[in-house]
């Protein structure tokens, strides 16, 4: 499992926010495009293409996108 992949993933579940916007550090709960329904996304996202559930507090606990990387990784 690899950061960049995982990135791009994440990104994907964003209409209208530009691909530059994903970082590592990319507080993501700070883009004006993120919701409920894009939490939802990313929880479906994560489970279909790491077979990782996860958690509403999972998401709410991570700040970056990193944070949320490192905890899809913990649960591999």
């Amino acid at each position: 499992m690899e950061l960049k992949d995982f990135i791009e993933n994440f990104a994907a579940q964003f209409d209208d926010t530009d691909q530059s916007e994903f970082t590592p550090e990319t507080e993501f709960k700070a883009l004006d495009e993120w919701s409920s329904l894009t939490a939802l996304s990313i929880i479906a996202m994560v489970d279909e293409e790491y077979d990782v559930a996860l958690k509403g507090d999972d998401v709410k606990k991570a700040e970056t996108i990193e944070d949320l990387f490192n905890t899809v990784k913990s649960k591999l």
